[in-house]
């Protein structure tokens, strides 16, 4: 299961709600995210990410995801199943289409093919998507800098970036709704996890 959305979407105080609800279930699950998860993904992340030094153009950014997302499959996700656990993943390759095709401009195909190279057999069963505007998630990331969080590369990015990135993930869950669970994220916490936890039940995820 992987969860999806813009920065400050509330999407990471989701996922521990969630993992709250497993761990109370006696259900064994595996917590990651994306770019990282092993020590070498890790560290493309933080090539990715960072302000402090040359930019990757478009083309690398995308083949550096995709050798994140290799490594991090390989590693972490495919053994995980493999012991019968659940995966949660923070972002997966949705976030590439939604930030290097659609925010960048980059061909869809391409990364579709990258993708599927990378992933090794390996798809989610659900994307869950935690959907707030530009303007609310800009607020509240205003409010993590204000509390001292630096904002990283992708973060900073302009405005017409996030909105594009926001379009790219709501195109998706269009083109495959069964996939993709929809929920809005100005939502408290609360009301945001027994919304997520009552559509799990409904797909039969949760009894």
């Amino acid at each position: 299961m992987v969860f999806e959305g813009l920065d400050g979407s509330g999407k990471s105080t989701l996922i521990q709600g969630l993992t709250k609800q497993l761990e109370s279930s006696g259900q064994k699950f595996r917590l990651t995210r994306e770019p990282g998860g092993t020590p070498l993904a890790e560290d493309i992340r933080n090539l990715l990410l960072r302000t402090e030094s040359e930019a990757p153009v478009a083309t690398t950014e995308l083949l550096l995801y995709a050798a994140s997302r290799a490594q991090h499959v390989a590693g972490v996700i495919q053994p995980s199943l493999r012991k019968g656990e659940w995966v949660i993943c923070d972002r997966f390759s949705a976030s590439s289409v939604a930030f290097q095709c659609f925010a960048r401009g980059l061909d869809r195909s391409q990364i579709d093919w990258l993708n599927t190279f990378a992933q090794a057999g390996t798809s989610p069963d659900l994307y869950v998507l935690v959907d707030v505007t530009v303007d609310e998630s800009e607020r509240r990331q205003s409010k993590r800098i204000e509390g001292g969080q630096k904002a990283d590369r992708m973060e900073s990015e302009k405005r017409e970036f996030h909105e594009n990135v926001r379009r790219g993930y709501l195109a998706q869950a269009k083109e495959n709704p069964k996939g993709w669970l929809v929920l809005d994220g100005t939502l408290s916490p609360e009301d945001l996890r027994n919304e997520l936890i009552a559509k799990l039940k409904e797909r039969g995820w949760l009894k």
